[in-house]
């Protein structure tokens, strides 16, 4: 197995909505076949061609260089204990953790921003609200909201060809599961370590749907491949792909949620996922394909950790409130009782 590298321009340069969602250009089509082959085979490719400035990410990497250089006391001004319910903020190192045990690394939590007068916020929706921006490094917020934009822009056109492939058609996500995506990007740097042993983060799987990379130079993630590990080396200007669980449960493992893992770094590493996944209210079913869909058949769900996804119901804000709250035990009150996230808590808000 490998991680391919798939040049998306056509989906990048085709007119937005796509014209004619059920009979997409030659271009775009063979795009959509080399996606779902990955999606089937791997779970995780790397896309150039994407359309974005990459000097937006390295910007954004830079600044949070500089930001997680700063005073512990200083970054904690927009701790995520600040953050309540929107579950927005900074955490410090091995404050997170992966299958319980503490990830070696720190990281600021953003998201969509979301007002307090929105309704969603007023009603207490967890996981909805205002980001958090510190004072420093200046310009911070408005490149986060920027990159947002447009990486949530890629993703609607990443699953219009995932539709493509599954025979559903390029309009049927964004009509069925991300009308109104969830969409978070997180910005994490793991510290060098002088003898590096461990994970900065252990073997696991992601929450949704579709989880976008950039990655600085350093490398360091790594793909299951039965019982080897794989490197996904940096690629200049590109972006890493891979699939989570609601993708392998909804396509009734046709698609693969492929586990990984980062090994801890001999230099400082940054990395900026960005996460697009089903609406909140998008009900966790199977979607409508033939088995055996285009020659492939339907996979497996019992998986790598014991779990089995065919006992995934309800909706999506329900399965990503179950795991969040893991991630941030001391945090995962707030999803349920504290502050409100539109609260002034002194914060810098873009454009404040």
């Amino acid at each position: 197995m490998n991680v391919p590298v798939i040049d998306v321009s056509a989906l990048s340069e085709a007119p937005w909505p796509m014209q004619s969602p059920d009979a997409p250009t030659a271009a775009v089509a063979d795009v959509a076949r080399q996606i779902d082959s990955a999606c089937r085979e791997v779970g995780f490719f790397t896309i150039v061609g994407h359309g974005i400035d990459p000097g937006l990410l390295t910007g954004l990497e830079e600044r949070c260089r500089r930001f997680f250089a700063l005073p512990e006391a200083e970054k904690a001004r927009i701790s995520m204990s600040r953050g309540g319910r929107a579950w927005r903020g900074w955490f410090p190192l091995d404050g997170e953790l992966t299958s319980g045990v503490p990830d070696h690394k720190e990281g600021i939590y953003f998201g969509a921003e979301i007002g307090p007068d929105d309704p969603r916020v007023l009603a207490g929706t967890p996981l909805h609200g205002p980001n958090l921006f510190p004072e420093r490094p200046e310009g911070l917020g408005e490149l986060v909201l920027a990159i947002i934009d447009e990486l949530t822009g890629l993703g609607h056109r990443l699953v219009a060809a995932m539709g493509i492939g599954l025979g559903l058609g390029a309009d049927y996500f964004d009509t069925h599961l991300t009308t109104d995506p969830v969409v978070l990007m997180r910005v994490f740097q793991y510290p060098a370590v002088i003898d590096p042993r461990g994970w900065g983060v252990a073997e696991h799987t992601d929450y949704g749907l579709l989880t976008l990379l950039h990655q600085d130079h350093t490398g360091g993630l790594q793909v299951r491949s039965g019982t080897e590990w794989l490197d996904v080396d940096p690629v200049e200007g590109s972006l890493v792909c891979n699939l989570g669980d609601m993708l392998e449960r909804m396509t009734g493992g046709s698609y693969r949620a492929t586990p990984h893992r980062v090994c801890v770094p001999e230099e400082d590493r940054v990395s900026i996922p960005f996460f697009f996944d089903p609406s909140w209210d998008a009900e966790v079913v199977e979607l409508p394909l033939e088995i055996g869909a285009n020659g492939h058949p339907r996979g497996d769900l019992q998986r790598w950790d014991g779990t089995d996804l065919r006992n995934l119901s309800g909706t999506y804000g329900d399965y990503l409130v179950s795991k969040v709250s893991r991630v941030f035990p001391e945090l995962g009150q707030h999803l349920t009782v504290g502050d409100h996230p539109g609260a002034d808590r002194g914060v810098r808000r873009p454009g404040s």
